[in-house]
């Protein structure tokens, strides 16, 4: 009996959001127990909000807050059925080449302590110790170029 399996090619796209388009995913994936204003963030007006699309449909976003030659990474969520394929990965890589292109030389996150390893493989190094924010623990993680 032969067995015949489809490979797809998925279709990765990354594009520049508005804060009302990244919210229901920031809310879903990271305070669902919270209210949808509680996902939002003081100066999401001027940030720069990054969708990643997998085959059409947004399943990452990203939220990034520049400060001089300094950028801020906030309210980074991946859709669960789409973490560990890349997608965060993708993101973060497609963030940092822009803020280069910028002339932004640090970026910059509050990393919820269980995302410590992903942001350790992407070059990210801890400054500082542990903390909390709303019952979660966190580390200070930064990467410079």
């Amino acid at each position: 009996m032969s067995m015949f399996f489809r490979i797809t090619k998925r279709s990765i796209k990354i594009k520049k959001m508005t804060t009302a388009d990244v919210l229901p995913i920031r809310h879903q994936v990271l305070w669902p127990d919270k209210s949808p204003s509680f996902c939002e963030v003081k100066g999401d007006d001027s940030a720069i909000h990054y969708g990643v699309f997998n085959d059409n449909k947004l399943v990452c976003v990203a939220s990034v807050f520049i400060y001089e030659n300094e950028a801020r990474l906030r309210k980074f969520a991946t859709l669960p059925e789409y973490q560990g394929q890349g997608m965060g990965t993708k993101a973060i890589v497609h963030i940092i080449n822009d803020l280069k292109r910028n002339n932004i030389n640090y970026f910059w996150c509050d990393a919820r302590t269980s995302a410590y390893s992903f942001y350790k493989k992407l070059g990210f190094n801890v400054d500082g110790g542990e903390f909390y924010k709303s019952g979660v623990s966190y580390f200070k993680m930064s990467i410079s170029w």
